[in-house]
């Protein structure tokens, strides 16, 4: 089940195109920031933050570079960089039994790459609850 939802994924993050993540978002799926301390739970904050992720990443020479594809679970490893600055990090994704992702997890390294995306995420997330 996950394959196809990995498919479609890749798919929406090519064509920068958030309006299909309702297609793959269990209603209560969660994520989780690399700069936000709590779980930003619900289809709908889930939508916003990868929707948020696909617009300032979308901009930069973004691209998966490993998988690792277990029965439910996910892990694509990727670069980009953005403003000089190199990014590197992981999609962790967890699906339920219906191949819908229920858990949503990035990690960012270096330092400089999670201080410009919070910066730029803020930007596109102005307004909506993060702490």
């Amino acid at each position: 089940m996950i394959d196809d939802t990995l498919k479609t994924w890749h798919q929406l993050v090519e064509e920068k195109n958030a309006n299909g993540l309702d297609e793959i978002l269990a209603d209560g799926a969660v994520f989780h920031s690399p700069v936000v301390r709590t779980p930003q739970e619900g289809k709908a904050l889930t939508k916003l933050y990868l929707a948020a992720a696909i617009g300032v990443l979308g901009n930069s020479d973004f691209r998966y570079v490993r998988e690792v594809v277990g029965e439910s679970d996910a892990v694509l490893e990727f670069t980009a960089e953005l403003d000089g600055i190199y990014i590197n990090g992981v999609d962790m994704i967890h699906c339920d039994e219906k191949g819908k992702i229920v858990d949503f997890k990035v990690m960012i390294r270096p330092l400089k790459a999670v201080n410009l995306l919070h910066t730029m995420m803020a930007k596109m997330l102005k307004g909506t609850k993060s702490d």
